[in-house]
């Protein structure tokens, strides 16, 4: 007997619910699991127990014959540890860092809708906070924002997957006393925005953020004679659409900040890369406290002499003292030309004693070294089960 589909829709709910009251009791197990290791300082991370539980669970399945594949079992349960991994570390960090009050003003770039907005939305959900939007213009009045208190944070973005390092913020650090506190990795899902109903072939003029042209290229290039119109953000660049309301031109942006100004999705998935991730940082007045069981990313800017090898030998400290080193990004500097700033991303905590040796060590080969900022690495890899 075939069973109705209404019937089958409604055992998937069912099913799918009492998946979600699981998933909500695992994540509340992720406490009592962070309380355990605060009294014995265990690291967050026991990458040797999250693979042997991927392959236990593998196993079982097919024990059980549950007909699932191992790609598919691997990619639920990642995602479940970082989950866990995240909250815990939220959990420490809240505990260190303690945040007074039931609100938290952070600045961005644009406005609703923005993926800046989206990813401070996110930071503030993380942390159970309030969020008071602090729209901003420019790149420069983010960070102006925070150095004035006039925002206890800021959300920036710092690279993406598919157009690379946001040279702009870059070049702010390099002439800023705020700190980096933390950061987000937060995907990007661009849409085609337009009002009301439209054709793909009516469309001959797009506007958006620049990054956002640059990482939907090969989507524009299809596209014959658009004219392109660049926008402060690209929730700057929805606002506009929606004012003009005409159905010829159309934005490049996210679904969600589309609804918010009441503009449809024509295409989606339209990036370069589907897999476009941006990694966002988190700005503060004051400097953060990073658990010693938490993983630790330090961002630090330095320069080096002119002589040959002299960046090789700076970084050679890293190597000596087994610091993986995870980024390394150059700027130009200013009225000096043909002088480059160098930014390196390593993996260290700086109120580790080892850490500091390894600056004390690190001045000797540049000259001129300072700490932006330590925190929290919030994005998870996910452990291999071939190691």
């Amino acid at each position: 007997m075939t069973l109705d589909l209404n019937e089958i829709r409604q055992q998937i709910t069912n099913i799918d619910r009492s998946l979600l009251k699981l998933l909500s009791e695992r994540h509340r197990l992720a406490f009592d699991v962070v309380r355990s290791k605060e009294v014995t300082q265990k690291s967050l991370r026991d990458l040797e127990r999250e693979q042997q539980l991927l392959k236990e669970l593998i196993e079982y399945s097919e024990s059980q014959d549950y007909q699932l594949e191992a790609q598919y079992i691997t990619d639920i349960f990642q995602k479940i540890i970082e989950d866990s991994v995240v909250t815990q570390q939220v959990y420490l960090q809240k505990k260190l860092n303690d945040q007074k009050g039931k609100n938290i003003r952070i600045a961005f770039l644009g406005k609703k809708g923005s993926y800046s907005h989206l990813a401070a939305c996110n930071y503030a959900i993380r942390y159970q906070k309030q969020l008071i939007e602090v729209s901003c213009n420019s790149f420069d009045e983010v960070f102006h924002k925070v150095e004035k208190e006039e925002a206890d944070y800021a959300v920036l973005p710092l690279e993406n997957t598919t157009s690379g390092a946001i040279n702009e913020v870059y070049d702010l650090l390099q002439h800023t006393e705020l700190s980096l506190v933390g950061e987000i990795a937060y995907p990007i899902k661009h849409c085609l925005l337009i009002n009301g109903e439209s054709d793909l072939e009516k469309i001959d003029s797009l506007y958006s953020h620049p990054q956002v042209i640059q990482q939907c290229s090969q989507f524009i290039h299809k596209l014959d004679s658009v004219h392109i119109e660049y926008c402060e953000s690209s929730s700057h660049a929805m606002e506009l659409v929606a004012n003009l309301n005409k159905p010829n031109i159309a934005a490049l942006g996210n679904a969600d900040g589309g609804r918010i100004y009441g503009l449809n999705v024509l295409c989606s998935n339209i990036a370069n890369q589907l897999n476009n991730i941006t990694r966002f940082i988190v700005i503060a007045k004051k400097p953060a406290i990073v658990s010693p069981q938490i993983h630790t990313k330090t961002l630090l800017l330095m320069s080096t002499s002119q002589q040959a090898g002299a960046l090789v030998d700076a970084l050679l400290v890293f190597k000596k003292h087994n610091i993986n080193m995870l980024k390394l990004e150059s700027r130009p500097i200013y009225g000096k030309p043909w002088e480059e700033m160098f930014y390196l991303e390593i993996e260290a905590n700086i109120h580790n004693p080892k850490t500091e040796i390894v600056f004390n060590e690190l001045k000797e080969y540049s000259n001129y070294l300072k700490i932006l900022g330590c925190y929290p690495s919030e994005i998870i890899k996910p452990v291999s089960l071939d190691s």
